[in-house]
C-alpha cells in the first residue's frame, strides 16, 4: 500500500486568519517502508509577513521565503506527489489538512478528503492514553534519535514521522507473529 508521510510549517495557527503554509515535505512509503523516490521538499512564499512566534518555531524568515515560489506555483507538483488515493500520514492531521485545503481552495483546486489522512497524534493518544503524544515524545518512546531537531522543519519532521509511524503500527516486523 502506498502512503505519504507529510508535514507543513506555517505562519501561524489558523488559515481563516490569513496564515499560510511556508514549507511542505512528503516522503513516499510503500508497505510501511520509504521508497527510493526522493522526498518532496519545498519552501513556499506565503505572500505575507512572518510573525515572530512562528519564526521562533521553525526559523524561516520573511527574507528567506520572499524569493521562494508561491503555493500556486507548486500546487501541481504537490498534488502529483501525493496522488489521488494514497493515505496521508500526518502528525496532528487536522491542523495540516486545514492549511492544505485552504491553500487548494485559494488555487481553485479540489480539496483533499480529510478521510485520506491518518493522524498519528490521535492514534498515539488512543494507543498510549495519558502519555505525551508529541512527535518528540514518540521519538523518545521508540528510541528514535531526534537530537538534531533543534527547530521544527517539515523535512526532518517528516523523516521522524515515518520512523514513528512504523513503530506505532508495531515495528518493522509487525506482520511477524511467532506465537
Amino acid at each position: 500500500m502506498r502512503e505519504i508521510c507529510l508535514d507543513t510549517e506555517t505562519t501561524g495557527f489558523d488559515p481563516a486568519s490569513g496564515h499560510r503554509i511556508v514549507e511542505i515535505a512528503c516522503i513516499e512509503l510503500m508497505d510501511g517502508s520509504p521508497t527510493s523516490r526522493p522526498p518532496l521538499h519545498l519552501y513556499i512564499n506565503p505572500e505575507r509577513d512572518m510573525p515572530e512566534d512562528a519564526f521562533k518555531v521553525h526559523g524561516l524568515s520573511s527574507e528567506f521565503l520572499a524569493p521562494q515560489p508561491t503555493f500556486a506555483k507548486i500546487v501541481d507538483q504537490f498534488l502529483d506527489f501525493i496522488g489521488t488515493d494514497s493515505r496521508l500520514v500526518i502528525h496532528n492531521a487536522e491542523f495540516d489538512m486545514r492549511f492544505l485545503n485552504a491553500e487548494l481552495k485559494r488555487c481553485k483546486k479540489p480539496t483533499i478528503d480529510p478521510d485520506r489522512a491518518f493522524c498519528t497524534l490521535v492514534f498515539a493518544r488512543r494507543k498510549f492514553p495519558g502519555s505525551p503524544a508529541s512527535l518528540d515524545a514518540l521519538c523518545r518512546r521508540f528510541e528514535i534519535d531526534n537530537s538534531h531537531r533543534v527547530k521544527h522543519g517539515a523535512l526532518l519532521d517528516t523523516e521522524l514521522l515515518a520512523e514513528v509511524y512504523v513503530e506505532l503500527l508495531g515495528g518493522k516486523q509487525r506482520g511477524l507473529n511467532l506465537s
